[in-house]
């Protein structure tokens, strides 16, 4: 008897050679960002008095992000990311050095300190979106999820290690040392992309201008299901398990007594509870879906959220961080393969941007909420609310279930034929209306229009400002679609943009259709 042929298992991420040097970079990169942030908050505390001047560095240090992640994922969308990487780096190592120097010198000030903060913190949210936009580009498909365990994983390596590590040089040489130690952490991560041969296919089509590409980031985001789901749940998530980030400090130093090293321990374990959990996950993948996993995950951080409330020593609270790690890794990473399956290449990073923005915006806004909250009711209780709320916030998972299969197959099928025009159509004439007739049994009329709404919707996030369905009135049955584009550029970008997955919902529709011609398609165009 014949057996069936076995399917080769993925391959390990590490066990790519680009992917594993970019990792190993990025972790010491990123090594370096945390030995800078404690560095400037020290050095802060030298040059001001004023607690808003220490305070303003962690802003220097974050708001960036919120304001450049959009546009740089519209950027690393429209432009070649290799460069695009390339150059922020580049410009992280020149400020960093420039700061180096400067305080080296003894004419750093306060405000010279915050703009050069800033100025660095910039160079990292215009190269996030592309960074994470490149992992599918470096491993396989079936290899996606471990590769983006594996980079969560990273960063909870590097945080553990950084502050730890530069709070060691500035003891032993001066926040100088450490300033000049980030500008040389980033020459790893610009070595691999420099050496990095990227394949990229020569577009037919002009590049999106800057703006246009921000809007078409936008609406797709507006427009697609899969990422709204995958946000939905972020807010539900990352807005209550917030509580638990804010509060570690004030656990550690005012419950727990523990000085800077016991602080720097429970870090520490919980970046080796990330570190078990991004081992456990490949196989946890196997046998459990990706929607179970982030309940399951829910469910253990909301456990801990309530364990540490309840912490009466470090061993306690070692072990419930080490448990934190193992859930938080496996969240962040569930996330970030629902996000990265659910856009097609062309809107990658832009998307990526805004699960980023939704990320970074739960965590500020919980922060401040918990905060404010445990102000009345005191931490404890405080913890036990927001993890009840994470546990709530799972009737989520019923509704907006996250896919381990994201939105099926997003890559170019180009099965629409070339529009037929009488002559040569220049690109930037518009608005441009497209009609499509189909004739359709008039007893079968409102299922096509529930079917129709998945066309529509792919209508609008791939470039519609208008769309419609109307059935005419003299002869029931033959029911017209339109929609409208900003210009005839904006409709061939339709054309390369449409996928297997939307060949799918476009054949399920056309199964309406009566007689063997297919709907009659027409390209009308406002007269120049």
């Amino acid at each position: 008897m014949m057996t069936a042929p076995q399917s080769s298992p993925p391959p390990r991420p590490l066990s790519l050679p680009l992917f594993r040097a970019l990792w190993i970079a990025t972790i010491v990169s990123n090594i370096g960002t945390w030995m800078h942030d404690a560095g400037a908050g020290w050095l802060m505390t030298s040059l001001s008095d004023a607690p808003i001047m220490v305070a303003l560095v962690q802003a220097a240090t974050t708001l960036p992000m919120f304001l450049f992640a959009l546009p740089g994922g519209a950027l690393a969308d429209i432009v070649d990311r290799r460069r695009l990487l390339i150059g922020a780096q580049l410009w992280a190592l020149m400020c960093a050095a420039a700061l180096a120097g400067l305080t080296y010198a003894g004419l750093t000030g306060p405000l010279v300190l915050l703009a050069l903060t800033f100025a660095i913190a910039t160079g990292a949210a215009l190269s996030a979106p592309a960074f994470q936009a490149i992992v599918p580009e470096l491993v396989p498909r079936p290899a996606l999820a471990d590769a983006v365990a594996l980079n969560s994983l990273g960063i909870n390596i590097s945080r553990a290690i950084g502050p730890a590590l530069g709070g060691f040089i500035i003891a032993a040489a001066g926040t100088p040392a450490v300033f000049a130690l980030n500008a040389l952490s980033v020459l790893g991560v610009m070595l691999v992309l420099v050496r990095w041969h990227r394949q990229v296919a020569k577009p037919t089509l002009p590049a999106e201008r800057f703006f246009g590409a921000l809007r078409s980031g936008a609406r797709y985001a507006r427009h697609s299901p899969a990422l709204q789901t995958v946000l939905i749940r972020s807010i539900g998530f990352f807005l209550f398990a917030s509580a638990l980030w804010a509060f570690v400090p004030i656990i550690a130093r005012r419950e727990l007594g523990l000085g800077p090293a016991g602080y720097g321990g429970l870090l520490g374990c919980m970046g080796a509870g990330a570190v078990l959990g991004a081992m456990l996950l490949p196989r946890l993948r196997h046998h459990v879906s990706a929607n179970g996993v982030t309940v399951a995950a829910t469910i253990l951080f909301a456990l801990v959220a309530v364990g540490l409330s309840q912490a009466w020593n470090f061993a306690s609270a070692a072990l419930s961080m080490a448990l934190a790690g193992m859930a938080w890794i496996a969240m962040l990473s569930s996330f970030n393969v629902a996000a990265q399956m659910a856009v097609p290449a062309w809107v990658k990073a832009r998307a990526l941007a805004v699960n980023l923005l939704v990320f970074q915006g739960s965590m500020a806004a919980g922060s401040a909420l918990w905060g404010w909250l445990a102000g009345h009711l005191g931490i404890p209780l405080t913890l036990m609310v927001a993890a009840a709320g994470m546990v709530l916030g799972l009737v989520l998972a019923l509704r907006w279930r996250i896919s381990g299969d994201g939105a099926g197959n997003l890559a170019p099928s180009a099965h629409w034929p070339a529009p037929v025009v009488a002559t040569d159509m220049p690109v930037d004439r518009g608005p441009v209306m497209i009609t499509v007739e189909y004739r359709i049994d008039p007893t079968q009329v409102p299922a096509f229009t529930q079917a129709m709404q998945a066309l529509r919707r792919i209508r609008h996030r791939d470039g519609a400002i208008s769309w419609g369905l109307y059935e005419d009135a003299a002869a029931p049955g033959r029911v017209m679609e339109s929609f409208v584009l900003e210009s005839w550029l904006e409709h061939l970008r339709q054309h390369e943009r449409v996928t297997h997955a939307d060949r799918e919902d476009q054949e399920a529709v056309r199964a309406f259709h009566l007689g063997p011609e297919a709907p009659i398609v027409r390209h009308l165009i406002a007269p120049s």
